[in-house]
């Protein structure tokens, strides 16, 4: 065998010693990293039927970049825990209920956009009776 095949051996086989330990180091944290994340959890872990279920996609494509569902506290906008679950929303004062929070939807608000020409009355419907499960 030639001295510059031994080597690239050599070479080889030195890279072969720290690849295994980095990986099963990169590999434990991630573990590690995963552990502080809740899992998210599945329609059927929330019990949505199939409208609900219709109304989170709506949720997480249009709303859950500001608004926050699992919480009373916001990103951009308020989270939306609870939403229905009080007599007025937080931010309007304004009733909690269906035609309301509708409205603010559709137009918007001066830190939202309005939605009325993106979301159908279907979707609309949908995402209420998701809004409904906060």
């Amino acid at each position: 065998m030639k001295v510059a095949d031994r080597q690239r051996q050599r070479r080889a086989t030195d890279h072969g010693r720290w690849i295994a330990p980095a990986l099963a180091a990169l590999l434990a944290l991630a573990a590690l990293a995963g552990c502080d994340m809740e899992r998210r959890k599945s329609d059927a872990d929330l019990g949505l039927n199939p409208q609900q279920a219709a109304g989170r996609k709506i949720y997480d494509n249009y709303c859950d970049r500001c608004h926050r569902p699992d919480s009373t506290k916001g990103k951009k906008g308020p989270g939306l825990k609870g939403i229905f679950q009080h007599q007025y929303l937080p931010q309007t004062g304004l009733p909690a209920n269906d035609d309301r929070v509708t409205d603010i939807i559709r137009n918007g608000r001066p830190d939202m956009p309005g939605y009325v020409q993106v979301l159908s009355a279907q979707d609309m419907q949908d995402l209420l009776a998701y809004l409904h499960t906060l």
